[in-house]
């Protein structure tokens, strides 16, 4: 063989690895669908099959303190049911938590016996569910959940030095066979126990974080933003990778349904982003004061708001500066926001722009019976992907 040749092979080999090492990369490009029993319905297989990851959700977080393990792991559908759902080789994992279920991790939390307990009882849980893996939703350590009113952030901050021990323990426990993934939060002022000391040490134990880019406006604000803004969302990941996470390790969140939040009439004439909202939770208490809601594609839509709904989806637009769709109805003083099939194909992009892990959305079910969102989320995943394999 000449010179000549022998470069060509070279080049060959060289052209042949690069394009495997793409190929492997993409090809671990995620795209979780969170699964739960207020809407357990699934899509059919064309729309399902790009799904990478199910995550079942939820187990108390209490169940796991027994001193037993016990094959009796209640949730809204068995993992073997679920998995014959989904494409062969979808991984299918089990959440734990959820908004409001504190008390179980920091009973766990508190002592080396306490983690080692709850740790093997989830190892129990996976090998007799069959569940792929564990999603751990403690939302949050370290203060800034539901009760953050009856229980002062200060009297939960040895939290945020337990909880890498407490994942740490779960992975001992289970293997690095077995995922872990953890949901954390969108908002910085919530980031309490994820740091640049932290984090570091977290994901040493954990696969991924799935991060809460929605619900970025909540009653616990006073003035209209979106709840799932591209730009928002960006600052949350940067927020994470600043800190020590890899951006493969990350998956950028996204929300299958609408919010409403009432709103000061006079102080939104002018522009109703960034204008005044009516109290929305009370002050002493942090319990909600019924001025702001939720509810699913899937769902009925509240009579009382039946009106200005379908006007928010007629009238509303896109904030190419914020990256997020609202509307603001000035007869019922209701600000809406959620995600539109445009404005997730917009703040896809984060992905590319960051070199993120994949995706994720809250939930699959709420996106029925349409499934428009889930629809252009496929697409992007594999659209991007695509390109990727082009270079």
């Amino acid at each position: 063989m000449n010179i000549l040749g022998r470069q060509a092979l070279v080049l060959w080999a060289f052209w042949t690895l690069a394009m495997l090492l793409v190929s492997a990369t993409t090809a671990q490009l995620r795209n979780i669908m969170y699964f739960c029993g207020q809407h357990p319905t699934v899509p059919d297989s064309l729309l399902n099959s790009p799904v990478t990851h199910v995550i079942m959700a939820f187990m108390n977080s209490s169940i796991f303190n027994r001193e037993d393990p016990s094959s009796d792991w209640p949730l809204f559908m068995t993992v073997k049911e679920t998995r014959a759902q989904f494409v062969p080789g979808t991984k299918i994992m089990v959440a734990i938590g959820g908004w409001g279920d504190t008390a179980g991790f920091s009973f766990a939390a508190a002592t080396d016996e306490g983690r080692r307990r709850w740790a093997r009882n989830v190892a129990a849980m996976l090998r007799d569910t069959g569940a792929d893996g564990v999603d751990i939703d403690w939302e949050y350590p370290g203060g800034n959940g539901e009760d953050y009113k009856q229980v002062p952030n200060e009297h939960k901050a040895w939290e945020i030095g337990a909880y890498p021990l407490l994942v740490a323990e779960i992975r001992m426990a289970i293997g690095h066979d077995k995922l872990i993934s953890v949901a954390v939060p969108g908002l910085p002022r919530d980031m309490l126990p994820f740091t640049a000391e932290t984090l570091p040490t977290i994901m040493e134990s954990v696969d991924f974080l799935n991060v809460m880019t929605y619900e970025m406006m909540n009653r616990r604000d006073t003035i209209t933003k979106h709840h799932a803004g591209k730009v928002a969302s960006r600052e949350s990941l940067n927020n994470y990778i600043k800190n020590g996470v890899r951006p493969g390790d990350l998956n950028l969140g996204f929300a299958f349904y609408t919010k409403f939040y009432r709103t000061e009439h006079y102080t939104c004439l002018q522009s109703p982003i960034g204008c005044s909202t009516l109290l929305m939770e009370d002050p002493k208490t942090g319990v909600d004061m019924g001025r702001t809601g939720a509810f699913a594609w899937v769902d009925e839509v509240p009579a009382e708001i039946q009106v200005s709904f379908s006007k928010a989806l007629r009238e509303g637009q896109y904030d190419e500066v914020g990256g997020g769709y609202y509307y603001w109805d000035a007869d019922q003083d209701l600000w809406w926001s959620h995600e539109t099939p445009a404005s997730i194909e917009d703040k896809f992009g984060l992905v590319r722009e960051l070199g993120l892990g994949g995706v994720f959305a809250w939930e699959l079910g709420a996106d029925g019976p349409e499934y428009s969102r889930l629809a252009v989320l496929n697409a992007a995943v594999g659209g991007s992907r695509g390109k990727k394999d082009e270079l």
